[in-house]
């Protein structure tokens, strides 16, 4: 089957509202530098399989209310959001990509949901000099050896997941781990980068078990995690996965005989789908979070009004992407692609949910934060899931530069 006609969902969306009146001898300067009528911004995102909840419909209105925000134009022109499914295939993102950048004339993609399918869509843009940001995946190859000048790591990594919640545990005396890992790029990168936080704070690793991606009976898996003896089974999935392992490792007793359920990669999503009766005392590391002040606070309520959910670091990351896309745009004057990404990484990223700056390596580098899962009586109602337990800086969230492996560090 061609590719293009197996790409699935693909939907238009142009948001206008009415900008500011610019000066006419400046708004016609402005207009002739863009390379055609409209902005388009494309996300590739999972809007039916084991992500959708964590990346999505959620991703996508983020993205649109960013739009909004924005006034819907930039330079005088309309903003246009498009976007598909991949299905979880990375040959039908990379096709979509494809096409959007061949025929389609989308200047940016701005998402891509999954680290195997982020990786081929990763490399359609390196081809066609296009920028691209990600959210979704948390592959650390992508500000390491697959890294590109137009390539932006955006929300988290699985450094950042490794490095709070699993120095966190072993300093608490958890020292021994066993992982039930998604047998994927995302997965094998999660597994790497904690494992190696708790061998080098003198703890051990017993072993691990890798599912493929959509896996429903966990029952093996858990039962070899349960007897390797380790104190802490790390599950090194996401999305349904994550969700399915919990229920299963409660039916087990796991929990119970006294080893510690760390989700490695676990969202606000999947709290609220277990409920605070099975997810109470789990870590979960993540970039933002709804209830930490009154902006987030009404941005969310916003943002739950048109999905029906609040919103996770994914999703605020493809918002505060977009945003910052088209702060870029318009200080640029143009929407080529090296202006465009010069201004990206002058300008400071300050929006209400993250404050940072992007780095050399492609990564936008800001505050991690450790929070702990509400008990049911804590909790003041439906959302109100998370008990902060530190904040992780910017400066120590991530890989030190001076270890990237990406070629387009400057090595001193």
């Amino acid at each position: 089957m061609n590719n293009s006609r197996r790409i699935a969902g693909i939907c238009f969306v142009t948001l206008t509202v009415a900008a500011s009146t610019l000066l006419p001898t400046i708004a016609m300067t402005q207009e002739a530098k863009l390379s055609d009528d409209a902005v388009r911004i494309g996300l590739i995102e999972d809007m039916s399989g084991v992500y959708a909840d964590i990346t999505g419909k959620g991703a996508v209105t983020a993205a649109q209310m960013a739009v909004e925000e924005f006034g819907g134009k930039v330079l005088g022109k309309p903003v246009e959001v498009v976007f598909a499914d991949h299905q979880n295939k990375p040959d039908i993102a990379a096709s979509a990509a494809r096409k959007w950048f061949d025929e389609d004339k989308v200047d940016a993609i701005l998402d891509v949901a999954s680290s195997s399918p982020a990786l081929a869509v990763l490399e359609v843009a390196k081809q066609k000099n296009k920028i691209i940001t990600l959210s979704s995946p948390g592959s650390m190859r992508i500000t390491n050896d697959v890294c590109g000048p137009y390539v932006v790591h955006w929300a988290y990594d699985t450094y950042a997941i490794a490095h709070s919640t699993g120095q966190a545990l072993v300093a608490e005396g958890f020292d021994s781990w066993y992982f039930v890992t998604a047998d994927y790029a995302f997965g094998h990168s999660l597994e790497k980068d904690t494992g190696d936080v708790v061998t080098g704070q003198g703890g051990q690793v017993l072993g691990s078990t890798r599912l493929p991606v959509g896996t429903t009976d966990f029952a093996s898996a858990l039962l070899t995690a349960q007897s390797s003896g380790a104190k802490v089974v790390a599950l090194a999935n996401a999305g349904a996965d994550t969700i399915n392992s919990i229920k299963q490792a409660a039916q087990f007793g796991l929990t119970q005989s006294g080893q510690k359920l760390a989700t490695l990669a676990g969202f606000i999503n999947d709290v609220h789908g277990l409920g605070l009766s099975e997810a109470q005392g789990l870590t979960v590391t993540e970039a933002s979070y709804w209830d930490m002040n009154d902006a987030t606070r009404e941005w969310s309520k916003r943002f739950f009004d048109k999905v029906g959910a609040m919103p996770n670091m994914l999703q605020t990351g493809t918002y505060s992407s977009v945003l910052h896309y088209l702060e870029a745009v318009e200080a640029a004057g143009t929407d080529e692609t090296e202006a465009v990404m010069a201004k990206m990484r002058e300008l400071p990223i300050e929006d209400i949910f993250y404050k940072g700056t992007i780095r050399e390596d492609g990564r936008m580098v800001h505050d991690m934060y450790l929070f702990e899962v509400k008990k049911p009586e804590e909790s003041k109602g439906p959302w109100d899931y998370y008990r902060l337990i530190s904040k992780v800086d910017a400066a120590h969230a991530f890989q030190a530069l001076e270890k990237s492996t990406c070629s387009l560090v400057t090595k001193k």
